[in-house]
């Protein structure tokens, strides 16, 4: 009984620990334009604690800055919704506006303002880090008369803090 009791005890407090993560990712961003060219793409994200926090439900802001391997650099900060799906698994939504830079002028998305929207599910591992599949999408929301957008794919490590 000791055990159970320390156990639940253990768990509570990590979550509670854990409230702040920074977030590694690496995939493939695959450009909708047809003379772009597609590039393996690597990310870090800080995401801050929660300032809302509901029973399954949690908001914060973040910031992410994804680089491929073309040189496209892309960063941004935003608000960050996490939603518990059982004990162990969530699901992730990101809105993060923020500065374009082409490395490669075949891969231009019509301007420098663009917004990252990303959709994840993920795991919570044993000791309260986390791993996760996302697919996020780039587009400057038609500001410019050129919008033709990426869409990626990131395995991603969730470290919490």
């Amino acid at each position: 009984m000791k055990s159970l009791i320390l156990s639940v005890f253990l768990m509570a407090t990590a979550t509670a620990v854990q409230a702040q993560s920074v977030i590694f990712g690496a995939g493939y961003s695959d450009f909708s334009s047809g003379a772009s060219d597609d590039h393996a793409l690597f990310s870090l994200e800080y995401q801050h604690r929660p300032f809302h926090q509901a029973t399954r439900f949690s908001a914060g802001l973040g910031a992410a800055l994804s680089v491929d391997t073309a040189g496209d650099t892309h960063i941004g900060a935003g608000l960050v919704g996490l939603y518990n799906l059982s004990d162990r698994w969530f699901a992730e939504l990101s809105v993060m506006p923020g500065y374009f830079n082409a490395g490669d002028d075949d891969n231009d998305l019509g301007g420098n303002f663009q917004i990252r929207s990303l959709l994840g599910v993920g795991y919570t591992l044993d000791r309260g880090n986390k791993i996760s599949v996302a697919v996020a999408h780039k587009s400057n929301a038609s500001t410019n008369s050129s919008n033709p957008g990426v869409n990626s794919v990131l395995l991603r490590y969730h470290y919490g803090f």
